[in-house]
């Protein structure tokens, strides 16, 4: 068990070093690790200025988040804004939403069986 620790620790670590290293024009991290200690995996991941009035693409593509890792998104649409609305839809459809995230600021979003949290 301890090991499963230790190696979830370092691809968590690896997940986020890999996405720091781009830069937004701006300087501001927008960058948030996308964690699902759920039993069941992320199908898609949406991310839209809360200037905006519709889901933008899955940041996703044909790509899931698994039980049990993490992913990393850029949530940049190069206009600078920091606050956006934030939504995955799980394998089962559910769906989390978290409106007007500073993502400037929050870098984690972890997802659970019984629900979500924002870091």
């Amino acid at each position: 068990m301890k090991r499963l620790a230790i190696f979830a620790a370092a691809a968590l670590i690896s997940a986020a070093a890999a996405f720091s290293a781009q830069a937004a024009n701006d300087g501001k991290n927008r960058r948030v690790v996308v964690e699902n200690l759920s039993t069941i995996a992320v199908n898609e991941l949406y991310a839209s200025p809360v200037t905006s009035d519709s889901w933008e693409e899955d940041l996703l593509g044909s790509e899931t988040i698994p039980s049990g890792t993490s992913r990393g998104a850029v949530i940049d649409n190069g206009t600078n804004e920091c606050q956006y609305d934030l939504k995955i839809v799980m394998a089962d459809r559910k769906e989390y939403v978290h409106r007007n995230v500073n993502v400037c600021a929050v870098s984690w979003w972890v997802i659970g069986d019984a629900g979500d949290t924002i870091h």
